[in-house]
């Protein structure tokens, strides 16, 4: 008797043991199942991913970062928007040129990126790429896991298409923003004298004088302008300087340049038509009004505004006329593309998404133009010793979805970046190394 329940005993044990490798073993499988489904693309979103790039093809002829955001106040989504609904969008690069109204377009990508979970290209360090070198593909973070590729890459960088290209996959969409150089110029002048050794020099030049330091630098810009120093680039041609190019005289290599340029962008914004460029970038992208709904971030108190005589417009117009010829250029061309989308469609549309953004903004916004003394952290931007940056108090008695869809509309750059890194990587940004 003891010897059969002995055996019995033994019997039962070796069937629950079996049991239970048979349950670890679909559990691992299942598991593996459900991570494979999160980790790669189905079939569907494949196929989009290709349509998306026949799509695009068809359209081809050292700031002091303030404390890390980890997320804004309210993570809800807004109703509309959810991620088995949308369709995949082609990878993007956005060249953020500064000054320009870049700020704007950057935290459309921003909200398309995160509203849809893509995987942004990041600096490995800090908010900008190794600027004011050139872009290389060693300045990216890496890719996180999880994850076969960069969706976007819309981070402050001097451009090098080769290493960009490293970087980023095929059929990735290249867009980028140019304004009025003339005002492109007094900008960057005021909100970068001090980390601008050009413009630092002219400044304290100015301070005995009476004169605002724009013009005294205008009057002999030679005099503070060493070339030899990288962040002197901004000083002249800024907007050259950042597309890559020679920025320091004509040489017979800017037509061939040019033509590259063009080749590579599928659309090049212009600031003065900001509404028109945003058409032609939800045409290229696939994105709806609400998607292309902004606010002027980054904007500057009119009192840190230089008043530009026709004097002082002169001098601009001389000092940067590289890229007076770089915006004719791109002018130009961005009306041949509106002319091929149609010029009564580009009216139609862009009246369509100025009533749609301004019944937003009048959803969104208590209060504009807000001095940052009167904004909470997450909503203050950043600001230089020579400007005040205002920005934007979000309306009280909104849905939490509507309250997050309105914050991250108003959400500044540097909130927004860290918010989105950390979201990615589950870690603070790297500072920059203090030899920088």
């Amino acid at each position: 008797m003891r010897w059969l329940w002995r055996h019995r005993v033994m019997g039962l044990l070796a069937v629950l043991v079996i049991l239970l490798l048979l349950t670890l073993l679909a559990t691992h499988s299942l598991h593996n199942i459900n991570r494979t489904h999160e980790q790669r693309p189905t079939a569907d979103r494949r196929n989009q991913r290709r349509a998306a790039e026949k799509h695009t093809h068809t359209h081809t002829n050292t700031q002091h970062p303030p404390k890390p955001t980890h997320a804004p106040q309210h993570t809800q989504h807004p109703p509309k928007h959810t991620q088995t609904d949308r369709r995949a969008h082609p990878p993007v690069v956005f060249l953020k040129t500064h000054r320009t109204g870049s700020s704007s377009v950057q935290n459309i990508l921003f909200r398309l990126g995160e509203r849809e979970s893509a995987t942004f290209a990041f600096p490995s360090r800090t908010y900008q790429f190794n600027y004011p070198h050139r872009f290389r593909a060693s300045s990216v973070d890496e890719l996180p896991e999880g994850s076969s590729q960069f969706d976007l890459l819309c981070s402050h960088m001097r451009l090098d298409l080769r290493q960009v290209r490293k970087v980023m996959p095929q059929n990735t969409v290249f867009i980028t923003l140019l304004r009025d150089p003339i005002k492109t110029f007094e900008s960057v002048f005021r909100y970068h004298t001090y980390t601008v050794p050009a413009f630092l020099s002219a400044q304290r030049a100015a301070s005995n004088t009476g004169k605002p330091a724009l013009s005294v630098f205008l009057d002999s810009p030679e005099t503070f302008w060493n070339p030899t120093e990288p962040w002197n680039g901004l000083a002249k041609n800024p907007m050259s300087f950042d597309m890559g190019l020679n920025n320091q005289k004509w040489n017979s290599s800017w037509p061939e340049d040019l033509a590259q340029l063009e080749e590579a962008f599928h659309l090049v914004m212009i600031a003065e038509h900001f509404d028109e460029s945003l058409i032609l970038l939800g045409s290229l992208l696939g994105l709806d009004h609400e998607d292309l709904a902004y606010l002027q971030l980054n904007a500057r108190a009119s009192s840190s505004k230089t008043e530009l005589t026709e004097n002082i417009q002169a001098k601009l117009r001389s000092w940067n006329v590289l890229d007076t010829l770089l915006y004719d250029f791109f002018v130009q061309v961005f009306w041949e593309k509106a002319a091929q989308f149609g010029m009564e469609r580009l009216k139609a549309e862009t009246a369509r998404l100025r009533e749609s953004t301004e019944s937003i903004r009048r959803k969104c916004v208590s209060r504009a133009a807000v001095p940052p003394g009167e904004l909470e952290d997450l909503l203050r931007p950043w600001q230089t010793e020579t400007v005040t940056v205002v920005g934007y108090e979000v309306k009280g008695n909104l849905s939490l979805q509507d309250q997050g869809f309105c914050v991250r509309m108003m959400l500044p750059e540097l909130q927004y970046h860290s918010h989105l890194y950390f979201r990615q990587y589950g870690r603070d940004m790297r500072a920059a190394p203090a030899e920088l």
